[in-house]
């Protein structure tokens, strides 16, 4: 019996020995599996990921930015350009104690010009990155590397960036446009050649410890940036300056509601020397409302309301309204309706046409802008933008060869000029057209095209017949300057005859000379042009106007043409494009015609009303003085008791009318008259040169002759109510204000 349960319990020891050892065994295979599962994931599934993670743990990389290439004008004036920047942060769980935190906060608000209690929110926590400021200047970023060495400071950070700067503040804006906080091209040519601009960054990848920190000799790799390439634009400085300029003049003094635009074009190749809107932005601060009438509307909203008034507000500032707002031109488009049936033989300058003042077309009664010229030539139906007229001219042309010439001019189509943005035209397709919608279109209602389209329109019309592509981009050069790209001259094709355009520059020169377009007139230039006013048809405001001028130049040879157009002026003399915007082609040629090299080729009559130098009198005698401006054909005014003269008005080398008057000072009491300037708005040539006799002082007549009773002056040099020396010359401009044509 005991032998029995002996044996017994052995073999219970052994099953449990049997079981245990099993246990162990099924333990150690399942440990093997779960290893050599996790060998295989390592070094097969998913080899690829973990080498690369022990990489990027053995390694640091460091992305090196590329800087942004510069962008000049076609005299290398830079006009946007990148510089060294810096972004700041800040890792709060590193700061030391309370007393660290608040010098930081104190030092960052004084260098950044952060306010110190929002710097201080941002870092009193214990995160480990906070961004306190983007893109900080050099001196900033010294001055926070000078404040953490001297305090010891180790957990603020720089990080190198680049900042695009706009040296001319709202110079070309919006064909310039501007980049975001990444650096990226939001607008303007900036955007169309954004990958052009931006480069291609670096990276710096240096080996490293366990602990993280860069090992004194590693095996990493540099790659160096690739710097972004050069813009020259076709922008020329002195020319913008001189459209924008006027564009700024003629928006205050027309009240314009919906902005003014304005392009000075080569006619010959396309380039676009000048292209403005105004208002216009500061590309430095381009999230910043620059109208202030829009300003004043801002500030009385809140709430979703501001939000979205303010965002409506920002894409109108950045749109290029040259060409992406499309308009119906008015009158100006009869150059294209006058250019087709003068091409097409239909219409010869001295054809008869008659105008009643109106006409019927399928039930539509069409007007023009007076009670009828009766028996008018196809030449002064131009000159007079009649509309009838050129109802019968479309007319001639029919549908199908009118439609043609629309096409061939380029104004169904998109100019494709480098600049984002480009909008299409708003046209009548061709099976839409009836007698109606052709006699509307011939005057120039009814499409809608960019201004940019119809100044391409309007330079093949007198280049000679050829449409040009207009561009913005002259070259493109690498870092070092080297020429990469140069922008040719693109023709798309010939549209009209070289006769037809010769014959089209004679008219266009008699619409200034003669016609609607006489305010455009420039003293010693041959400037050809057409007036345009149309109405807004699908504006609110049955008022609504749409103001313009487009002009070429010189007439006998085009070289440059200009076109500047006013939306919704309010001016309260005139909303007709030949009172308010021919005045201001006609300045803006004065001012770049000169510079761009072509030479003033006087008339007789121009000659005779030209002003002279004044001569250098100071120290010749009184009687001598006197003798020599007699024989000039200047008037002599001696003030004073001495014998020679000590001071002169107008001063020396400054311009005097030839029939003028000198005022010569021989002691120095008499230099302290005075004269008051009086106010000449309004009055006709010869009322003013009679009140500013009579004040003592000199009138230089600007845009009319003495003789001429139909022009009134609409601005003066020196203010009324000043107080100037006698003898001074004040400058006036004239303007027909009775032109109340399209």
């Amino acid at each position: 019996m005991k032998t029995r349960t002996k044996k017994k319990r052995k073999n219970q020891k052994n099953v449990m020995i049997v079981k245990i050892v099993i246990a162990f065994v099924l333990v150690f295979v399942v440990s093997f599996v779960v290893l050599f599962g996790r060998l295989v994931d390592l070094q097969v599934v998913n080899a690829d990921f973990y080498a690369a993670r022990a990489v990027q743990q053995q390694f640091s990389e460091q992305t090196i930015p590329a800087q942004r290439g510069a962008i000049y004008d076609r005299n290398m004036t830079p006009l946007a350009e990148s510089a060294a920047a810096w972004d700041v942060a800040v890792s709060p769980y590193y700061i030391k104690n309370e007393a660290e935190r608040g010098a930081i906060a104190d030092n960052l608000a004084s260098i950044l010009g952060i306010d110190r209690s929002t710097i201080y929110e941002q870092i009193n926590n214990k995160s480990k990155y906070v961004m306190i400021a983007k893109k900080v200047t050099k001196p900033q970023a010294d001055a926070i590397t000078q404040f953490m060495t001297k305090k010891n400071i180790g957990c603020i950070g720089l990080t190198q960036d680049s900042k695009r700067y706009y040296p001319f503040g709202n110079f070309a804006s919006q064909l310039i446009g501007f980049t975001g906080s990444d650096g990226q091209g939001l607008a303007g040519v900036e955007a169309q050649y954004d990958s052009v601009l931006k480069g291609i960054p670096g990276k710096d990848i240096a080996e490293r410890t366990a602990t993280g920190e860069d090992m004194p000799y590693n095996t990493g790799e540099y790659v160096a940036p690739q710097n972004g390439n050069n813009l020259v634009l076709t922008i020329d400085e002195t020319v913008q300056q001189a459209l924008e300029s006027n564009l700024q003049k003629a928006l205050a003094d027309n009240n314009v509601t919906n902005r003014v635009t304005g392009i000075v074009m080569n006619v010959k190749n396309g380039e676009i020397l000048g292209m403005a809107t105004a208002p216009g932005y500061d590309p430095n601060n381009p999230y910043t409302i620059t109208d202030t009438n829009v300003q004043k509307q801002l500030a009385g909203l809140s709430g979703d309301a501001l939000k979205t008034a303010t965002s409506q507000a920002l894409q109108t500032q950045w749109r290029n309204k040259a060409i992406s707002e499309p308009y119906e031109p008015g009158s100006t488009f009869k150059i294209i309706t006058a250019s087709g049936a003068l091409e097409e033989g239909l219409v010869r300058e001295n054809d008869l046409f008659n105008d009643p003042g109106s006409v019927t077309v399928s039930g539509t009664t069409f007007h023009d802008w007076n009670n009828g010229y009766g028996q008018v030539t196809f030449l002064k139906g131009f000159e007079e933008s009649v509309n009838v007229v050129f109802i019968e001219v479309g007319q001639r042309l029919g549908i199908t060869k009118f439609y043609q010439y629309v096409s061939n001019f380029g104004l169904t189509d998109k100019t494709g000029i480098d600049l984002p943005g480009e909008a299409d035209s708003i046209t009548i397709p061709e099976n839409k057209y009836g007698p109606v919608e052709l006699a509307s279109s011939a005057f120039g209602q009814s499409n809608k095209f960019t201004a940019v389209q119809l100044l391409t329109a309007v330079a093949a019309a007198a280049n000679g017949g050829y449409l040009v592509q207009p561009h913005v981009v002259r070259e493109i050069t690498d870092a070092d300057g080297n020429v990469v790209k140069t922008a040719g001259t693109s023709i798309k094709r010939q549209v009209i005859s070289a006769e037809t355009s010769k014959e089209m520059n004679r008219i266009l020169e008699l619409e200034v000379s003669e016609g609607s377009g006489k305010n455009a007139y420039v003293a010693g230039y041959r400037i050809g042009g057409k007036t345009g006013t149309a109405q807004k048809l699908d504006s609110k405001d049955p008022t609504a106007r749409v103001a313009e001028f487009a002009g070429v130049a010189p007439s006998d040879d085009p070289q440059y043409a200009v076109l500047f157009m006013m939306d919704e002026p309010h001016n309260p003399v005139s909303n007709y494009g030949g009172v308010i915007a021919s005045p201001v082609v006609g300045n803006i040629f004065s001012e770049i015609l000169p510079y761009l090299g072509v030479e003033p080729q006087y008339t007789p009559d121009e000659l005779a009303k030209m002003a002279i130098k004044a001569p250098n009198l100071i120290g010749r005698t009184a009687a001598d003085a006197t003798s020599l401006l007699k024989s000039q054909g200047l008037s002599v005014n001696v003030q004073g008791g001495g014998g020679t003269v000590t001071s002169q008005s107008p001063a020396p080398g400054e311009a005097i009318p030839r029939n003028g008057t000198m005022v010569l000072y021989t002691d120095g009491a008499a230099v302290q008259q005075t004269a008051t300037v009086p106010s000449l708005s309004g009055m006709t040539p010869a009322q003013v040169s009679q009140a500013l006799t009579a004040a003592g002082l000199n009138a230089n007549l600007t845009g009319a002759s003495l003789s001429d009773t139909g022009e009134a002056a609409y601005e003066q040099d020196k203010p009324a109510g000043s107080k100037v020396a006698p003898g001074t010359v004040v400058t006036v401009k004239f303007r027909n204000n009775n032109i109340t044509v399209q």
